[in-house]
This record gives structure tokens, C-alpha cells and sequence, in this order.
């Protein structure tokens, strides 16, 4: 994701700070911290359920482990982003205050809905938190003239139709939906991510690659609605990770090796070529299409999650934008969940179940160390006194 630009102090009510708690100053702050928390918290319960170790199940089968992972935890963080980078772009408030507690809250309520039996309340919270989103983003964009960002409104309501089909097919209204909406929902997310820059020293970016790698994804994304016969489905993948892979080479990592802050953005971004090669294979019948998903899911968004709230995180608290030790060590922990969840299980089959848990141990150490150790940057108020 590009820095996103710091703008003058918004105007404080007494219920945005009182004591100096910041937390729900600016969206960010509650959204980055929440997600983490839940992220950890979210894949230990699934391990442990996979494994057996966890006899009553918490959710129901992979499709809702699925369902928590992408809109649960990565969801959390795109809001948080795009409400903080909203008010950037528009120069108007985004949430703060109440109104952030309470989407908070809603979000909150589709966690634990999930877990109980009232399978229409959990659908209900769950299609209305992105679409509440939608409208609360919306809003600033819409009183500035600010349509050049109409497209992350459409993401947020093209994502709670996603959700929706999760819900439409678990619920038995359309049986079989359920996991297009869940590779509907992916294939977005890997969309907005795949089209940001990274930051790196003397990283280039050449326009018609540019155009060529997002053409190959937006046409990948295509196959979620048209199905496509499965050599022409590894065709474009195959043609995505070559287009990525090139991408990759022109960041020049080895340059900002010495920076954690930046090369965990850089590691993340590898992996999208991985997955797409691995998808191509997948839709051939070679490998398994959970290698492909976890190469994704865990490889490219848990990377460029990590970095991003710990980048934007910093920078919106006033401090620098670099990582120390602790940093370092959630990036690693992260990125090293990747390579066990998905080459393990690949070249070791009978090693699944130890690579799944020893890839959920690594992760929940890695989130669950930033939410420890971000719970005071994004709980108190900026460094330099100024607002968010």
C-alpha cells in the first residue's frame, strides 16, 4: 500500500479521547488491533478443530474458516485502511468516535454470530458491516467530488455480495454458493492489493507491465462469475504469474534488505507469482487447490497485512517509519507460516497435520506479538501531539 498522506488535527469530541485514549480517533487504530487479535485468536481455534485437538467444533467446517479469514480478519483491516486513507483522499471526516465504536461493534457481532446457531443473524450482521462501510465512505467522497475512489465504495459492496453468497449457500437457500462467494471475495482483495505499489529503494515500476499483470488478474477474476474450461483458466494464471514475477524482479529487494518495514512488503509481493503459478496448476488437477489458496491467503495477504498496519501504524502515531526487533520478529514469524502451510503439505502429505499447526503456531505468535506490542502505539495519542 502507498503511505498515506498525514492531514491537520480533526476536530476532538469528548468522547474520541477522553484520558488520552485514542483508540477510536481515526479507523486504523480499533480495526489494525482488533483484527490482529482475532487473526491469532481465529487460526489457533481452527488448528486446533483440524487437528482434532478441539473435539466441538467452533466453525463448522472449512468454509467458515475461510469465511472469518477473509472477511473477519482481512476485511477488518481493509476498512480500517480505507477509512484512514478516505479522509485523506477527501480531505473530509471518516469515522470517529461513536460511529466507529459502533461498526466496530458490528463487525464484533458477525464474529460471534458465526459460533451460534442463529445462522440468518449472522447473515444479516455480516452483509451489513461492508455495505455500513460502503455508506461511511461513501460519504466523504461524495461531498468532495471525489470520484476518482468511487471504486473502493463499489469494492466494499461488490465484497458484502460476496458474503451474502457465503451465507445464501451455508443457510441451504442456494446450495454450492458458498465458496464462490468465497473466491469471488479473494479474487477482489488480491485485485485491490496486486494494483499498490511497494516501497523500496530504487524499486521501478514499468507502466505496460503494470497494465499487462492487472488485465491478467482482473480476467482471473472473471472466471469467479464465467466459468472458464480449466486449460484456458491455467493459461491465464500461468500468463498472471509470469507478468507478477517480472513485477517482482524490478523491486529490487536486495536493496532494502537492512529495512524489515520494507522487505516484508517485498516478500509478500513474491508470493503472488507462487500462487498464481500454483492456481494454474491447480486448475489442471496437479496439485491440490489449497496449496494455491494458502499461497494467497497466508503467503501474500498475511505478509502485506502485516507490514501494512505496522507501516501505516507508524506513520499515523508520528513515529518513523521503520521496524526494530520487534518488528522484525512478527514479520518473520508471519512469513515463515507461509512456506510450512504450503510446501509441506505438497511435497509431504502425511505432514499435514504438524505443518498446519506449526504454520497457525507461527502466525499466532506473529499477530498476536503485534497486538501486544501496537496496543499502546494505537491506544494513545500521536507522539507529535497532532491528531488521529
Amino acid at each position: 500500500m502507498s503511505d498515506l498522506m498525514i492531514l491537520s488535527e480533526p476536530r476532538r469530541g469528548p468522547d474520541l479521547d477522553a484520558a488520552g485514549f485514542a483508540l477510536w480517533r481515526l479507523g486504523f487504530r480499533p480495526f489494525y488491533l482488533f483484527a490482529a487479535a482475532f487473526g491469532a485468536l481465529s487460526i489457533a481455534c481452527w488448528a486446533l478443530e483440524f487437528s482434532g485437538l478441539l473435539r466441538r467444533a467452533c466453525l463448522r467446517g472449512p468454509i467458515w474458516h475461510a469465511h472469518e479469514m477473509l472477511f473477519g480478519f482481512v476485511f477488518a483491516v481493509v476498512v480500517g485502511f480505507l477509512f484512514t486513507a478516505g479522509r485523506n483522499w477527501s480531505g473530509r471526516p471518516t469515522p470517529t468516535g461513536r460511529t466507529l465504536q459502533a461498526l466496530v461493534l458490528l463487525w464484533l457481532a458477525g464474529r460471534v454470530l458465526v459460533l451460534t446457531p442463529f445462522g440468518w443473524a449472522a447473515a444479516v450482521a455480516n452483509v451489513a458491516f461492508p455495505l455500513a462501510a460502503a455508506v461511511a465512505l461513501a460519504r466523504p467522497f461524495i461531498a468532495a467530488g471525489n470520484r476518482r475512489n468511487y471504486f473502493f465504495v463499489g469494492l466494499l459492496v461488490a465484497m458484502s455480495l460476496a458474503v451474502l453468497a457465503v451465507h445464501l449457500g451455508e443457510l441451504g437457500v442456494v446450495p454450492g454458493l458458498g465458496w464462490a462467494g468465497i473466491r469471488l471475495g479473494l479474487d477482489r482483495v488480491l485485485v485491490m492489493f496486486s494494483n499498490n505499489g511497494v516501497a523500496g529503494a530504487g524499486a521501478v515500476r514499468n507502466p505496460t507491465l503494470e497494465k499487462l499483470a492487472s488485465g491478467a488478474i482482473l480476467l482471473l477474476a472473471l472466471s469467479d462469475v464465467v466459468p472458464l474450461p480449466s486449460a484456458l483458466l491455467a493459461s491465464i494464471a500461468a500468463t498472471a504469474a509470469v507478468f507478477h514475477l517480472a513485477r517482482c524482479v524490478l523491486l529490487k529487494t536486495w536493496r532494502v534488505l537492512n529495512e524489515p518495514i520494507v522487505w516484508v512488503l517485498h516478500v509478500a509481493t513474491a508470493w503472488i507469482p507462487i500462487h498464481l503459478a500454483l492456481r494454474a496448476l491447480a486448475a489442471l488437477g496437479t496439485v491440490p487447490g489449497s496449496v494455491a489458496t494458502h499461497a494467497l491467503t497466508v503467503g501474500v495477504l498475511g505478509g502485506l497485512i502485516v507490514g501494512m498496519i505496522t507501516r501505516t501504524a507508524r506513520g499515523h502515531t508520528g513515529r518513523p517509519l521503520r521496524g526494530g526487533a520487534s518488528e522484525a520478529a512478527m514479520f518473520a514469524l508471519v512469513l515463515a507460516a507461509a512456506p510450512v502451510r504450503v510446501f509441506v503439505p505438497l511435497f509431504a502429505p502425511a505432514a499435514t497435520i504438524v505443518a498446519v499447526l506449526a504454520s497457525a503456531a507461527l502466525w499466532c505468535a506473529g499477530f498476536g506479538l503485534y497486538a501486544i506490542r501496537y496496543w499502546p502505539i494505537l491506544t494513545r495519542p500521536r507522539v507529535d501531539g497532532r491528531g488521529e
